[in-house]
């Protein structure tokens, strides 16, 4: 079992579905890789658990300035690294000692691992885009092992 379950998010535009609070039931914290869409949103989230944000490129107006661009969240022994648009990455993740980089912006969900490094984008939470899937995911860390699931949606 996980010692850590952590749900995360992006591209939420403003909309907070019913079923995203389902997927996100039991999470011990949340992290918002951008496109919030309004404050209001992450009051939404932080009912379900505490919540880490980072600014997307649609996050403006007064309550976005207190948004940070990047964080770095330790969850145990792991150092995760967040940012909206991974062109944006701006260091060696695996130099810096980052066991994760997790961003959104492309709405297309993603897992891979690059030299040891998890590259998690849970994809579009938010309005749907195109044909791409609504998506979250969801992070459990045990140990020295991490794994992400996504979770389509079925909206």
């Amino acid at each position: 079992m996980a010692e850590h379950e952590i749900g995360v998010i992006s591209d939420t535009h403003g909309l907070l579905r019913p079923e995203v609070t389902n997927a996100l039931c039991g999470v011990e914290r949340i992290i918002h890789a951008g496109d919030i869409g309004n404050p209001d949103l992450l009051d939404q989230l932080e009912n379900i658990a505490p919540v880490v944000a980072v600014r997307g490129n649609v996050d403006r107006g007064l309550w976005s300035e207190t948004l940070p661009d990047t964080q770095v969240v330790q969850v145990g022994d792991h150092y995760l690294y967040v940012l909206h648009d991974l062109n944006g990455l701006d260091l060696d993740p695996v130099a810096a000692g980052f066991s994760a980089v997790i961003f959104g912006h492309t709405h297309h969900p993603l897992v891979e691992w690059k030299q040891n490094v998890l590259y998690l984008n849970p994809g579009s939470a938010g309005p749907r885009r195109f044909s791409l899937p609504v998506s979250l995911a969801r992070l459990s860390i045990s140990g020295a092992n991490l794994t992400a699931r996504l979770i389509e949606l079925d909206v």
